[in-house]
């Protein structure tokens, strides 16, 4: 099981925290997801690897940019 967070600028709303999630869930070993507008996090938990560059791309794909947090 791996747990990778990143940081999500340009959320502002719920509607924002749905589009994320909608996106990342799309991910194939993608278990859970928890997005917070409000502090911009993203935490993904997946059964296997988490590829960064996808999950990367689905919030690109939601109108977001994100970065993995230190």
């Amino acid at each position: 099981m791996s747990v990778i967070e990143y940081q999500v600028t340009g959320m502002t709303c719920g509607h924002c925290e749905m589009s994320v999630r909608e996106e990342v869930g799309k991910i194939g070993p993608v278990t859970q997801i928890d997005v917070s507008a409000a502090t911009g996090r993203l935490v993904v938990t997946a059964a296997g690897q988490i590829d960064d560059a996808a999950v990367i791309a689905a919030v690109d794909e939601a109108g977001y940019e994100a970065v993995r947090a230190a």
